[in-house]
């Protein structure tokens, strides 16, 4: 006679090893997929993180989610030139036109930034405390005499959301800018959309024409930039 007991206990040990085997490559495969989805995530840097709660506070104001990218920073400050003057930056947020601006050798004390986000001008005063900070609405800025009208600056480097200012906005900033420019001199303005974000009637009534100089397909969003100069 067959002893029952004899044979099904090798069934009963290979089932349950096989189990212990089974269960074994399952949490295998489970901590390997947590590695993977640990790894996938892409933790925020310090300028997406500060920028992101900015936009978060005061979209109309901030007008993008993330920074602009070094194609777009190089391509608006590609005029720049390192003996040519003081150079003005609006809405500098967290730097990325600013770093651009010192790369082409502009000395810092020769930058003047003018930001209103709170959140901005902290990490600003931090990165660049010899660049002049200047914590202000620069829809105001016409109505100050100084410092602009003896700037006598080579650019301005608008990082501005002009188009969603409204006529009088505009008018105020770019009429500032014109006046602290030296003979010759020009703004520049960067835009997602395909054509110049100052109004016609603003360029016409101020003399001013716009011409774009280039556009940085691989930023996020893709942007256009535009020489705004007396005509």
């Amino acid at each position: 006679m067959v002893n029952i007991r004899s044979a099904v206990t090798p069934l009963v040990s290979q089932s349950q090893s096989s189990g212990q085997n089974d269960a074994g490559v399952t949490s295998t495969q489970h901590n390997a997929l947590d590695s993977q989805q640990k790894d996938s995530v892409v933790p925020l840097s310090v300028d997406q993180t500060v920028f992101f709660k900015t936009w978060l506070k005061r979209p109309m104001r901030t007008g993008a989610v993330v920074p602009s990218g070094n194609a777009l920073a190089r391509l608006i400050t590609s005029d720049i030139v390192p003996n040519g003057g003081p150079v003005i930056e609006l809405g500098p947020g967290t730097g990325a036109f600013t770093r651009s601006i010192l790369a082409k050798g502009l000395p810092e004390d020769k930058l003047t930034l003018v930001e209103n986000s709170p959140d901005f001008t902290a990490l600003l005063r931090q990165r660049f405390p010899k660049a002049q900070l200047l914590e202000m609405d620069v829809t105001r800025m016409r109505m100050w005499d100084e410092p602009w009208n003896n700037m006598q600056a080579q650019a301005v480097i608008s990082g501005l959301p002009l188009l969603t200012m409204g006529l009088r906005a505009q008018w105020n900033v770019v009429g500032a800018c014109m006046q602290s420019l030296r003979a010759g001199a020009a703004m520049y303005q960067f835009t997602y959309m395909t054509r110049c974000p100052i109004e016609p009637t603003i360029l016409s009534r101020l003399g001013l024409k716009a011409e774009r100089i280039g556009s940085a397909m691989f930023n996020l969003p893709p942007a256009s930039v535009y020489r705004i100069s007396k005509r």
